[in-house]
């Protein structure tokens, strides 16, 4: 039986440096992180591997003396301005990392435009070994799973992906019965949280929630069972479940890791 790989994504701990996540999740037993070489948002702290040599170097330093392996890369944004061609040098950097998934947020509200330019970097990062995975979030021009499978679909490359989190599957109201059009091949790595109570109508309010209140799985009102059932079964998962409240409760990166772990061993011993 295959072992289910965990991957600490960036979001989870983001007041730490990459070489600093990188230990943090081998001492919590992971073994696989995701770094953030493009931050979110323009008031993001952020750690600028793409363009730091030696914060590259210890990062690369610190994943070789423990082991751990970089799952995923974030996030790069195809907006109505976006050029495709410009996107090399962080996949260039991802590859150097061994990074074989890539996050994209769908911030253009020209479908074709989106789908044409999803296409283009997927031929981009075939050259990288690398695989783009297309998030559906609510408040993106890429909403529910079903316009992510039809963008994906339509733009009709071999290494295009739709990434899953738990956290948007649940605010965007997608369904479970979407869930078997996503092929095996069209999914890599999922993402894993929980979240507490009825869907907002308030689409900020969302927005809040997801960079700031997440739940450790099993923590929520989430049908994480349901959902991990209509996945495939060996599918890696990254927990990426920001606490603001637990930070400054004072609870350190290190103990949030663990505990982000042991709820999501926990959960998928359910299932």
């Amino acid at each position: 039986m295959t072992e289910r790989i965990y991957s600490l994504a960036a979001l989870t701990v983001l007041e730490l440096s990459p070489p600093e996540m990188v230990e943090v999740a081998a001492r919590a037993g992971y073994s696989h992180v995701g770094l953030r070489l493009v931050p979110a948002t323009p008031e993001e702290h952020h750690f600028p591997l793409v363009a730091d040599a030696e914060l590259r170097r210890q990062t690369l330093t610190r994943l070789r003396d423990t082991g751990v392996r970089v799952l995923d890369l974030e996030i790069l944004r195809l907006k109505p301005e976006t050029r495709v061609a410009d996107f090399a040098r962080i996949l260039e950097v991802g590859a150097e990392f061994g990074g074989s998934e890539l996050l994209i947020a769908g911030n253009d509200p020209d479908e074709a435009r989106l789908t044409d330019n999803f296409a283009a970097l997927c031929d981009l990062a075939r050259d990288y070994a690398i695989r783009p995975h297309l998030e559906f979030m609510p408040w993106t021009d890429v909403r529910d799973l079903r316009q992510a499978l039809r963008v994906v679909e339509n733009a009709g490359r071999d290494n295009g992906c739709v990434l899953v989190d738990a956290f948007h599957f649940d605010r965007s109201g997608s369904s479970l019965a979407d869930l078997p059009a996503l092929l095996p091949g069209r999914i890599r790595y999922a993402q894993l949280c929980d979240v507490a109570g009825p869907r907002p109508d308030d689409m900020d309010e969302i927005l809040r929630q997801a960079r700031n209140e997440r739940r450790f799985p099993g923590d929520g009102d989430c049908d994480l069972a349901s959902l991990l059932r209509a996945l495939p079964a060996t599918v890696p998962l990254s927990l990426e479940i920001p606490t603001r409240q637990l930070m400054e409760q004072g609870v350190s990166a290190q103990e949030r890791a663990r505990m982000a772990l042991d709820k999501a061993r926990e959960v998928l011993s359910r299932v």
